[in-house]
């Protein structure tokens, strides 16, 4: 891919156009290289590298660029002078496992919500992400970085329509200020966990219309709400204690 073609990856339009999203940083090319060994598909990924890592080893197409062009393709301020662009296909979800727990997200916006829920997600494993329409595009450098390597070992499905839960899923669960607590045993029975956007939640006649049973995360009331990602973590781990 042409150095011109990489520098436009940072845009949403461009990434979808061309197939591809970057991966910046010794971390995240560590998660990557990790995640190839089981998922050929991300053996196309192709690397670049300033002469400071000129000798780095990896099974991906090397091309060593100036310090100059690293800085014109990457999206960080200061880049490490470690850059792969990896096409969007090779993370195609695999079907989902026998006892496996959907956590769909509803028009999520923050990227850094998304990359923390997807490294939850990917710690306890057993999780697939749903993502709505209208939410926030997970291959956003932003979302990439936040998740440290997450996004390659959490299966992750985009676009799925919320109307759409009824028929794949028989039990459903919410979270709401009113509901059983997230402690009890019942709440580990559902099949699906559905989260609302950080700002609006999720409408009440369509959580009517799934079907979704209630549930909350008991406080002392001093605030109005707790952030997303932090709720999506305690039901996470709730759900494996």
């Amino acid at each position: 891919m042409k150095l011109d073609d990489i520098k436009k990856l940072q845009q949403k339009k461009y990434r979808a156009e061309l197939g591809h999203f970057l991966v910046e940083g010794e971390h995240l090319l560590l998660e990557l290289q990790k995640a190839a060994l089981h998922n050929p598909q991300l053996q196309r990924s192709q690397l670049y590298v300033t002469a400071a890592y000129e000798h780095w080893q990896s099974p991906f197409k090397t091309q060593v660029i100036s310090d100059r062009q690293m800085a014109q393709i990457a999206d960080t301020q200061t880049p490490q002078g470690i850059l792969a662009v990896v096409p969007m296909t090779a993370l195609t979800p695999p079907v989902a496992a026998a006892n496996e727990r959907a956590i769909y997200l509803h028009e999520i916006q923050d990227p850094g919500n998304l990359g923390t829920i997807l490294r939850t997600l990917a710690w306890f494993g057993g999780f697939r992400c749903l993502l709505s329409p209208g939410s926030v595009d997970p291959y956003n450098p932003k979302v990439v970085r936040s998740s440290m390597g997450a996004i390659f070992h959490a299966p992750l499905e985009l676009d799925v329509q919320l109307e759409s839960l009824r028929s794949r899923f028989t039990r459903i669960a919410c979270l709401d200020m009113q509901g059983e607590p997230v402690q009890s045993v019942s709440f580990k029975a559902f099949d699906c966990y559905l989260f609302g956007n950080e700002a609006r939640g999720v409408p009440r006649e369509q959580l009517i219309a799934l079907n979704a049973q209630p549930f909350t995360i008991a406080g002392c009331g001093a605030i109005e709400s707790l952030n997303l990602a932090t709720t999506v973590n305690m039901c996470a781990y709730e759900l494996n204690r």
